[in-house]
């Protein structure tokens, strides 16, 4: 299999990342045969929690390139023989990696954490109610229930979670009436937002905004993260200068949208929608040719051809099977 490019790994999400280096390693012999791999040292080499190195290893050990053994960890054991555990301290030496290769995630804890929260959130809602345990959450990504609070308030304010008064974090069902509501919402404040912000927009900004959406639309291939950074751009970075915060802040927790978006990329591999990426051109265009009224009126548009679009995607989500989510959700109905 060929390696990722540095762009790819950057795009792709951390488990594939981590499968495909410890992959590489393996099958070009860098990695040593008997090698222990456990998730701890892993999770530090890679700069991110265990959980998307336990995925890492679960997937390798499908594939048969490592084996379990009477001991932690697994063994790298790619031909499945009897060999003895080889323990070593885990660094890039061992898989052959020089000091160049970008594998650490620099970002702070919280912000990683708050982002694998909110990624397990979006694939849950879309099948039911759920209860988020705070203690469980925090064990299971190894990190201090202050950690996981700061990155559940976040979300909170998002609106992929909301506080109970007994302490009880709840998410979910996301529903056609909720979508209905947040599309409804969007459609009333990011038109006149637009007008507002658009005249301090740089030309620079929107035309690197346009050749993304060029991109995706002469490439059937683009990832999730291509597709969320062109939603981001219309829906968040054009309305980034709005000075009246409340409305930023209801614009924000529409987040239904991209909720079910991402769902359907990672379930059923579907990505950029053309209808989307025309009307998105479209506005992008306007704005750069100064037609401020008229992209705000196409921008509201859009947004009541994609509330349909979204319903019929949330229907397709109905009758998809649930994910398997992580044990620190417990489903209520």
């Amino acid at each position: 299999m060929k390696s990722m490019s540095a762009e790819d790994s950057r795009t792709a999400s951390r488990y594939a990342m981590i499968r495909q280096v410890l992959r590489d390693a393996i099958v070009n012999g860098a990695a040593a045969h008997g090698l222990v791999l456990l998730e701890a040292p892993l999770a530090e080499l890679f700069g991110t929690s265990r959980v998307p190195v336990r995925k890492a290893l679960d997937l390798l050990h499908e594939e048969g390139l490592i084996s379990r053994f009477d001991g932690r960890g697994y063994l790298v054991n790619p031909e499945g023989i009897a060999v003895e555990p080889l323990r070593l301290i885990l660094s890039r030496t061992q898989f052959g990696l020089d000091s160049s290769e970008e594998l650490v995630d620099t970002r702070p804890l919280g912000e990683r954490i708050f982002e694998e929260i909110g990624v397990a959130l979006s694939t849950c809602i879309a099948f039911g109610h759920f209860r988020l345990d705070e203690q469980s959450a925090a064990e299971h990504y190894g990190v201090s229930r202050a950690v996981v609070r700061e990155a559940l308030m976040r979300l909170r304010d998002r609106g992929l979670v909301e506080k109970e008064p007994y302490s009880q974090w709840l998410a979910g069902p996301l529903t056609a009436r909720e979508v209905t509501e947040d599309y409804e919402l969007r459609a009333c404040l990011e038109p006149e937002a637009l007008r507002q912000t658009a005249p301090g927009l740089s030309r620079e900004t929107l035309e690197a905004m346009l050749a993304r959406v060029i991109a995706a639309q002469n490439n059937p291939d683009s990832t999730l993260t291509d597709i969320e950074h062109i939603e981001e751009d219309l829906h968040h970075h054009c309305l980034a200068g709005l000075q009246n915060r409340k409305i930023a802040t209801l614009i924000r927790q529409g987040q239904s949208p991209m909720i079910i978006s991402r769902i359907f990329y990672n379930v059923l591999g579907i990505g950029a929608d053309e209808a989307m990426l025309a009307e998105h051109r479209l506005i992008l265009e306007l704005l750069l040719h100064g037609a401020f009224d008229a992209a705000a009126l196409n921008l509201k548009e859009h947004l009541h051809r994609a509330r349909q679009r979204m319903l019929q995607r949330l229907k397709v989500l109905s009758v998809l099977p649930e994910q398997e989510l992580p044990s620190y959700l417990t489903k209520l109905s």
